[in-house]
């Protein structure tokens, strides 16, 4: 291709490109033309040129085709496609000229009829050859290939480490691995990866075999803790604005989440709103960041050992207080007070006095007109997240009136005074707006905010201040108050996070802690907060250093193991410059701050002297008051002004004493020293209070009633004259009732458990912070000695916070912000580089990939890997060594040290995954044996019945043809006399004939047969099944029946017949109750067993008498039903037509199963995408978890993928290894054959003994299910043992895809059964039972009533309440597949709990109902006994009556009436 620059136009020149085009036309094969065409020029302008070159017919569709020889492929030119862009992705020889020898043209052929251009498809290999031979000859940039884990990286290096965090960031994939460090790139968006189906997703999944993500870390953390029962901790780490914050709140939702198994103690809700709360008080939007910390904070999760959360505490550090009064030009205040100026409502507005952010100056600098939507919503979700936390509505308003008192504080102004020294103070609105929020006087508030006093040797001075000095005051009252009002905050969150058990009991726990401290800061102004919170950052630094690089390398020196070091950055010598004794520059910023005559000037001079010669202190020139310190981050430069001054910022006496005087007592809560003292004399003022009110109550009292003064002498304690006299207190006048209201209820408040408990509460608390509360900075009046400098205060903080991580095992969060300009996915490359760098990345990744992630003792690794290594182990190093070798692992991946084994984690993985097949061969193998076993004694058994089968059917054919010889004589013999006996009778009349001529004719006697009466019994017998062959199919009807049987019982002189008859009936009333339809059929065969149990062999007789006396009952009950039946067709036609409504009704739409769910951090909605904000409501599917607004409920197109479809009308299905919820109808019934089964075992095998222990024999049970598979509405049970029924009963349990107890809930109720006290197990299960689907619930539901009832039969069939969860936790609550069976060994103790927790508590409620029912019908029997008296004793004739008396009679009858059926009612 040659390119020219023509001037073919006068206006412009244009780029000319030669392109050789080949026709494939039958007329003019192989002719080519050669065309200059513009660069710009498309495929439909060239076809149109070559076409009149040519001579071409241009009615006809043609197109342009790119040919390719190397890949064999034709590429068709769309209309739009440029030609010549295309001819410069060809090789650089074939761009000149392209021949068409060179293998790369253009061909000219026709087109499709219709018009339409389409690419030629290519196969996959075809693709990569083509994309491979243009990345071989340098046209298109190799992309590289996506490692999730750098570790993993072919070539480590900066660039490669840089060029994959790139790639997975522009596609969405924030977070990368470096084995068990997880790298964050903040996108400053937020991303849908965060729903509770991400938690479910990662739950007990090992790190690194899904996508990385935080609730990865967060799993492993957790699961670690359990596994090892070694406390964990999570250090995030990173610049500010890197992300450090959402990180760490989507870690403690996912701890929280993981830990809510079966019950859920109402600490993770404290939990979760705490965070809200402690950011809308400390944090704001800064040059890098629209939520920056502004202060750190550590949450300690303590966890019981079964993983339920135990408590928790939250620990602050170096709340930035300037921020309060001056801040830069683009950066705002805390977020509290825009959510409250905003987000207020107008009564809020009125009662705080509130105005427009513009007028506050600390305001000022910012305006808020496109925010103003958000800024509400916030405020709502801070006022939930306060209720969760415990605050209520009268505390928020004492919280609301500090806020606002603090934005007036900053409008007090200033100016000199015209008559005398000092300043006047204004304006008047001002001052009594604060005077009326803090409720101190208006002249003790001036009086603060002008003056100063000052103690001498003889004297008290009160000196004015200056106007700078005033200005000072005013900004220090506002600093000191917001800074109390935040200690006390987290002091609040901290006893809401209490457990108060923790205060009765030692009970041994474990934590997780979760590190969110502020990022490295480098500001164009910076000042001492950036100072400590780069120190801070620079311990942090030391701190991974240690646990990377150092620790790890020095573990292996010792091990004696073959290691080359790595180098790594090492900060050790700026962390000396600031915290070495004793010229570091906290220790001189401490005594430059004790020095009265001190200044800025001074210190900064003190620190050029004393560290002139560091290398990491950098001199600046002599006139600019700042100095540079270089940190592992890069070089600061530090603005001297003002160090001294926040380093001694106490909380001044004058403001202290202003505040003592509140009439507020909240107000003096937040400036006490010590909380327990504070709480202390709030009691003992309450009690003196109270006292005084009952005093003046019994004097007016007294005055009012002389007489009865001597009736109330009796001595009574506070609480009982309290409880009395409560309505008489509220009775006097209106001013000591104001007062008496307040002063009780302290009181009531002193006698409180509770509240006594907060009190060692208090002093629990404060016994687990990391500093002592009583280093605050209050500087009182009484004492000279000077409290602990800021500076000393955050470094002791420090200290002990490093010393927690150190007692626990780390995992690592490291956060890179991806661009300095906060937009959305950009990713600038030298500021992520700048990153990795001084986070010694490189060096990281290289030591996680070259060191070893697992280790072991010899005793850890023969524990754990017993089962792959020889019986008898001599010399554990060389049986380990020879194990590893004979599984094929690779030398490199493996060392065995002097007392550890070091492997690779890959190799981990392999050796687990070796046990966990080996564990499975060996129970296959023990399950063959025991099967073997059990096969063989089932052999013998059979043998011996099958012998003994012979030995009896040889004897019984012997007898049986000795019997035919014998009955052939017998029938001989009486052939032979009945044939003489014929012969001899013919003679006879013969003879008679020739004898007699007279003739005889006997009297015959007229008689016949009776006939034969048929006895009640044996009518029963024969007409059993006729006259009870009919369903009762409604509850009703099970009523009647159940009331018709109890009228019938008589407890007057009973035979023994009439006994057995009323305790059968009684029991038998007591089945009629659980049930719901059932043949009458079956009550016969169910009453004749419980007849047969009852008589036992001594009374046998006694049974068909019994049976007869329930026939004849049951025959008066049937036709009093159908004549009812009769009178009323339509009410049954209209319940009937209810029901079948009913039960078409959907559960849930697609199977899912939705229920409210409130939200915690932001989240996006599953069906539109849109934004869920953090504690609003939204619509959580239990089984899939899938979240969603309440609109898009009606929209969702997508079926649960927890859920299997429902069975459609008609379609046929198999009944065992069938998904449950394919065979039911509708959501809340059982399936047919599971129904089938349990009803006839209640009916005629509660009394068989081992019931469900005993096994059936194995045919019969095959052949059982065989027909209940094709037909089971045709099939009769009784034709089968009650043995095999209840074996095919657990079968088709166990061959359940998904148990009842579904696979996603089954750690929830292990964790529910370890949980340490009864009534809370019971909780947990049954809020987990909740979670089931509907199917399922119901299901279980009805199995586990029917253990009930066969436990209640305990001592006729010997199954108690364990017995039987021994014999279904397996088949109900069984372990994934996946798991470890190991592992589920040990559990199945705590199955067998859940179960037999189960089947005890439905027992209780079940005894609780019946006598519930007991104690309503003899209430009931009662009633009509007492309407029957009246009735019979009731004179028809008599005289008239008084009307009253009447009336009287009529309604005592119409009350017993009302009486009996309300009580039928309740029944």
């Amino acid at each position: 291709m040659n390119v020219t620059n023509g001037k073919a136009t006068s206006y412009r020149d244009e780029a000319v490109c030669t392109l050789q085009i080949y026709p494939r036309f039958a007329i003019k094969p192989g002719q080519g033309c050669i065309l200059r065409v513009p660069k710009e020029a498309t495929a439909t302008t060239v076809i149109k040129t070559a076409l009149a070159t040519l001579g071409m017919d241009t009615s006809k569709p043609y197109v342009l085709v790119e040919v390719q020889e190397y890949g064999g492929e034709e590429w068709v030119l769309q209309a739009s496609d440029q030609p010549v862009q295309r001819v410069l992705l060809w090789p650089r020889k074939a761009q000149d000229k392209h021949p068409q020898s060179d293998g790369y043209f253009f061909a000219l052929q026709e087109g499709s009829y219709d018009r339409s251009i389409q690419y030629d498809v290519m196969t996959s290999v075809r693709q990569e050859k083509v994309a491979q031979g243009l990345v071989n000859r340098g046209f298109v940039t190799q992309q590289p290939q996506e490692y999730d884990d750098l570790c993993n990286l072919p070539e480590l290096t900066e660039e490669s480490i840089l060029g994959t965090l790139r790639h997975r960031f522009h596609k969405q994939k924030i977070y990368t691995f470096a084995r068990n460090i997880l790298i964050a790139v903040n996108p400053f968006k937020f991303l849908p990866i965060y729903n509770p189906r991400y938690v479910k997703m990662y739950e007990n999944q090992t790190l690194g075999k899904l996508e990385p993500h935080v609730f990865a870390i967060a799993d492993a953390a957790f699961h670690t803790m359990l596994n090892k029962k070694v406390n964990q901790c999570i250090v995030i780490s990173g610049e500010s604005g890197s992300g450090k914050t959402q990180s760490a709140n989507f870690l403690i939702h996912c701890l929280t989440a993981l830990s809510q198994k079966g019950y859920s103690s109402g600490v993770e809700r404290t939990i979760l709103g705490a965070g809200p709360v402690l950011e809308a008080f400390g944090n704001a939007k800064t040059a890098y960041n629209n939520n920056s910390s502004r202060f750190g904070k550590f949450v300690q999760v303590n966890y019981l050992e079964s993983g339920v959360v135990r408590g928790a505490v939250v620990e602050k550090y170096l709340l930035e207080k300037c921020r309060l009064v001056s801040r830069g030009k683009t950066e705002r205040n805390y977020h509290v007070f825009y959510y409250l100026l905003i987000g207020a409502s107008e009564e809020e507005k009125d009662e705080f006095k509130l105005l427009c952010p513009e007028k506050y100056h600390y305001l000022r600098e910012v305006t808020l007109r496109t925010d103003q939507a958000e800024m509400k919503h916030e405020f709502r979700r801070l006022h939930q997240a306060m209720e969760m936390v415990g605050f209520l509505p009268p505390t928020k308003k004492q919280i609301f009136s500090v806020l606002s008192a603090i934005l007036y504080l900053g409008n007090v102004t200033y100016e000199p005074k015209v008559v005398g020294e000092g300043l006047k103070v204004g304006p008047e609105s001002v001052l009594s707006a604060i005077s009326d929020l803090l409720k101190v006087k208006v002249e003790l508030l001036v009086e603060a905010l002008t003056t100063r006093k000052s103690m001498t040797a003889n004297d008290r001075l009160i000196l004015p201040y200056s106007f700078s000095e005033a200005i000072t005051a005013r900004d220090s009252m506002a600093q000191s108050l917001y800074s109390a009002l935040f200690d006390w905050i987290v002091l609040r969150i901290n006893h809401a996070l209490l457990n108060k058990r923790d205060l009765e009991e030692s009970v041994p726990s474990l934590s997780i802690g979760v590190l969110d401290i502020f990022g490295f800061e480098d500001f164009k102004t910076n000042s001492f907060e950036q100072f400590c919170i780069n120190y801070a950052n620079e311990q942090l630094q030391y701190y991974c250093n240690q646990r990377i690089f150092k620790l790890e390398q020095e573990e292996y020196m010792a091990e004696g193991i073959t290691w080359h070091n790595i180098d790594y950055p090492d900060n050790t010598g700026c962390i000396s410059l600031f915290c070495k004794k004793p010229t570091g520059l906290l220790y001189l910023l401490d005594e430059e701050s004790n020095f009265p005559q001190a200044t800025d000037s001074t210190l900064l001079e003190k620190f050029k002297q004393q560290h002139q010669d560091n290398p990491f202190f950098v001199q600046t020139p002599v006139g600019e008051p700042a100095f540079v310190i270089r940190h592992f981050a890069g070089k600061v430069k530090y603005q001297i002004k003002d160090f001294r001054e926040k380093n001694t910022d106490h909380m001044r006496p004058d403001i202290v004493a202003l505040l003592r005087s509140s009439e507020c007592s909240y107000l003096r809560q937040l400036i006490g020293a010590n909380p327990v003292a504070v709480f202390r004399w709030g009691i003992l003022r309450a009690t003196i209070r109270t006292l005084a009110v009952f005093n003046e109550a019994g004097r007016r009292w007294a005055e009012k009633h002389p007489s009865n003064i001597y009736q109330h002498c009796i001595t009574y304690s506070l609480h009982k004259w309290i409880t009395i006299d409560i309505n008489m207190l509220f009775s006097i006048s209106d001013q000591v009732r104001r007062y008496s209201r307040q002063t009780v209820l302290n009181v009531i408040l002193l006698f409180s458990v509770q509240n006594l408990i907060d009190s060692h509460s208090l002093k629990f608390i404060m016994g687990l912070k990391q500093h002592n509360w009583a280093t605050r900075s209050l500087l009182h009046l009484h004492t000279k000695k000077k409290p602990p400098s800021i500076s000393a205060q955050f470094q002791a903080s420090l200290s002990k916070l490093l010393e927690t991580l150190r007692k626990a095992e780390p995992f690592f969060v490291r956060c890179i912000r991806s661009n300095g300009d906060k937009r959305e996915m950009h990713f600038d490359d030298a500021l992520v580089l700048q990153q990795l760098r001084y986070t010694g990345m490189l060096q990281t990744v290289r030591i996680r990939r070259s060191g070893y992630g697992a280790k072991f003792t010899f005793k850890e690794f023969t524990d754990q890997f017993r089962v792959l290594l020889p019986k008898e182990i001599s010399t554990p190093q060389q049986d380990i060594t020879n194990l590893l070798t004979k599984m094929g692992l690779p030398s490199s991946s493996f060392q065995i040290g002097r007392t550890k084994v070091f492997l690779k984690e890959s190799e981990r993985q392999i050796l687990q995954e070796a046990l966990h097949k080996e564990v499975m061969r060996s129970i296959i193998i023990l399950q063959r044996w025991f099967r073997a076993c059990l096969m063989r004694k089932q052999y013998l058994r059979e043998r011996e019945g099958i012998i003994t089968i012979q030995v009896l059917f040889r004897s019984w054919r012997y007898l049986r043809q000795s019997y035919r010889s014998r009955a052939a004589i017998v029938i001989q013999a009486a052939w032979r006399r009945s044939k003489e006996r014929t012969e001899y009778l013919k003679k006879r009349e013969k003879l008679k004939a020739q004898i007699g001529s007279h003739s005889y004719s006997p009297r015959v006697k007229n008689c016949r047969n009776p006939t034969i009466k048929i006895s009640r019994a044996t009518r029963v017998q024969e007409k059993w099944n006729a006259s009870l062959d009919r369903e009762i199919t409604d509850s009703n009807e099970l009523r009647q029946l159940d009331e018709f049987l109890g009228n019938q019982v008589c407890v007057d002189e009973l035979s023994e017949t009439e006994k057995i008859f009323f305790l059968a009936t009684t029991q038998f009333r007591d089945t009629i109750k659980t049930m719901y339809s059932i043949s009458l059929l079956f009550f016969g065969k169910c009453y004749q067993t419980r007849v047969s149990s009852l008589a036992g062999l001594q009374k046998a007789l006694e049974v068909p008498l019994v049976i007869n006396l329930f026939q004849s009952v049951l025959d008066g009950f049937i036709r009093g039903e159908l004549k009812r039946l009769e009178t009323e067709p339509c009410k049954v036609k209209e319940r009937n037509r209810r029901k079948s409504k009913r039960d078409k009704c959907p559960d849930g739409p697609l199977g899912h199963l939705f229920s409210t769910y409130q939200v915690t951090i932001m989240q996006s909605c599953d069906q539109c995408s849109s934004y869920i904000w953090g504690m609003e409501k939204a619509f959580m599917c239990s089984s899939c978890k899938m979240v969603c607004h309440k609109k898009c409920l009606s929209k969702i197109t997508v079926n649960c993928t927890g859920q299997c479809d429902r069975k459609k009308e008609g379609e046929q299905t198999l009944h065992f290894s069938v998904p449950l919820c394919a065979l039911v109808r509708t959501a809340e019934s059982v399936p047919f054959v599971m129904e089938k089964m349990l009803v006839h075992v209640e009916m005629n095998g509660l009394y068989t003994e081992g019931i469900y222990r005993k096994c059936g024999s194995a045919c019969r049970a095959k052949e059982l299910r065989h027909i209940l598979e094709k037909d089971p509405q045709a099939v009769s049970l009784d034709n089968y043992p009650i043995h095999t029924i209840t074996g095919l009963v657990k079968l088709w349990l166990r061959e359940l895809p998904e148990p009842l107890i579904t696979y996603s809930l089954y750690n929830d109720f292990l964790y529910a059964a370890d949980l340490p006290e009864a009534s809370e197990r019971v909780r947990a299960i049954y809020r987990k039972l909740d979670e089931l689907p509907p199917s399922n619930f119901s299901t279980l539901e009805r199995l586990i009533f029917h253990l009930v009832k066969v436990a209640k039969e305990e001592t006729h069939n010997r199954m108690s309440a364990n017995a039987l969860a021994i014999v279904f936790a397996p088949c109900i609550l069984r372990c994934p597949d996946s798991s470890d069976p190991l592992l589920s060994m040990k559990d199945i103790n705590k199955t067998t709990l859940c179960v037999e927790i189960l089947i005890n508590e439905q027992t209780r409620c079940y005894n609780q109902k019946m006598e519930e029912i007991q104690q309503l019908e003899n209430v009931e029997a009662m009633a009509i006994n007492q309407l029957k008296l009246r009735r019979q004793n009731t004179i028809f004739e008599r005289p008239k009556l008084d009307s009253d008396v009447a009336s009287m009679e009529r309604e005592i009858e119409k009350n017993l009436l009302e009486r009996i059926r309300s009580i039928k009612k309740e029944k």
